[in-house]
């Protein structure tokens, strides 16, 4: 909204520093300081509020160290990552930009969602929650309708770099280093030699006639990204500060990527792929970060709120639109390194578990507890020590991730 002001009035009455809202660096900057504030000054005021509402966290006694403490502690927390989120993007980013558009719409598709399932968990007194079936209804849902805006909106393009011999400069003045703007399902991929590779070629084994026909393979890897990301966020949300911290290194890992990419200069400096109207996510981003970074204020050990189904979800399904807008999906195993591990943990210990029950009749275990935060506590390290070293972990992955587009 005050983009659009500042723009008018700066074109109409040449106001002094209106300009600065041009440029996304500075609408980044504001995004995150005003997120920030909110989310650390009102903050406070919504977890009064929902003490008085007495929206308080039921704890079940699994034998770790300081959990019946927990008992009471207000959830639902994920509120103040999506209001200190949503008010700075209306403010200040461009409202018609498509990857604003979908980032909204999923912020607030899977906050509703995690909401319902907290509801339910307080109020109806249910501890199972929203029905499963009915969860990943709505990842599916939100899924097919990310895919489709990816797929079929025509402000979802890039530009392909021209070979050296075809680049030149226009008559204004212009280095031309890009080709026209067009549709693609080509993303990013690591350790390859052109660090691409395109989903639609997937089909060409059935026919070359097929290409058209290549979102019914786009649409259901973005389904099945939203669900496994928005579990794994939901997974590690399980001592305080965990799933906000790594969140937070990862979504500011993909808005390097999103600035990057959005850049014309940067994107040929770094050779990576260019794609139009993608820096604006920046904004967003900023936003995010700065609500991850406040409710941490409130979230760390000892934690004074819970960010809840409403929070989790919700940061899970952010990150991975963030991932498939800059085209970095395939990165994920190892940026969101914390979430898989987690999600493995699980998998692996339900899955060992009825195996060897079937095969002896005793159930075993790989883990004390799963996911892998409780087997730690189990093991006698304090959730401050777990927290503390996943984030240093999430730090190496997010560094390791940005090497791997050089390492072709």
């Amino acid at each position: 909204m005050l983009y659009y002001l500042f723009e008018y009035l700066e074109k109409h009455y040449s106001l002094a520093g209106a300009g600065l809202f041009q440029y996304i660096t500075f609408r980044s900057a504001m995004a995150f300081i005003v997120s920030l504030l909110f989310s650390t000054i009102y903050g406070k005021r919504i977890i009064k509020f929902l003490q008085r509402k007495q929206v308080g966290e039921s704890v079940r006694d699994l034998g770790l160290t300081g959990q019946i403490e927990k008992a009471g502690t207000p959830t639902m927390g994920g509120i103040i990552i999506i209001l200190a989120t949503l008010i700075p993007v209306i403010l200040l980013a461009k409202l018609d930009n498509i990857y604003i558009i979908i980032l909204i719409v999923t912020t607030l598709w899977m906050g509703t969602i995690g909401f319902v399932d907290d509801y339910i968990k307080i109020f109806r007194k249910n501890k199972d929650g929203l029905k499963g079936r009915f969860k990943i209804l709505g990842q599916v849902t939100l899924g097919v309708f990310v895919g489709a805006m990816f797929y079929f909106n025509p402000q979802v393009t890039i530009k392909q770099k021209l070979p050296v011999k075809y680049q030149y400069v226009a008559e204004s003045g212009t280095p031309i280093l890009f080709g026209k703007a067009e549709k693609s399902t080509k993303t990013t991929i690591p350790f390859f030699k052109n660090n691409e590779l395109d989903y639609a070629k997937a089909l060409t084994v059935f026919g070359d006639g097929l290409k058209d026909y290549a979102w019914l393979i786009f649409i259901p890897i973005v389904i099945f990204i939203i669900t496994a990301v928005s579990n794994g966020a939901n997974l590690t949300d399980g001592i305080d500060g965990l799933a906000a911290g790594s969140s937070a290194i990862i979504v500011l890992t993909l808005g390097i990527f999103a600035w990057v990419s959005g850049n014309i200069i940067f994107a040929n400096y770094l050779d990576v792929m260019y794609i139009p109207n993608s820096g604006e996510m920046t904004v967003f981003i900023s936003a995010f970060v700065g609500s991850l970074i406040g409710f941490l204020w409130y979230n760390t050990y000892p934690a004074q709120i819970f960010m809840g189904d409403t929070g989790s979800l919700t940061i899970g399904a952010v990150i991975a639109v963030l991932a498939i807008a800059v085209r970095k999906e395939l990165l994920i195993p190892i940026l969101a390194g914390v979430f898989l591990v987690e999600n493995l943990s699980v998998i692996l210990q339900v899955s060992f578990f009825k195996y060897t029950k079937k095969k002896y009749g005793v159930g075993k275990r790989i883990f004390k507890m799963s996911p892998l935060h409780h087997h730690f506590q189990k093991s006698g390290y304090h959730e401050s020590k777990i927290v503390t070293r996943f984030w240093i972990i999430g730090i190496l992955l997010a560094v390791f991730t940005i090497v791997t587009l050089k390492l072709r």
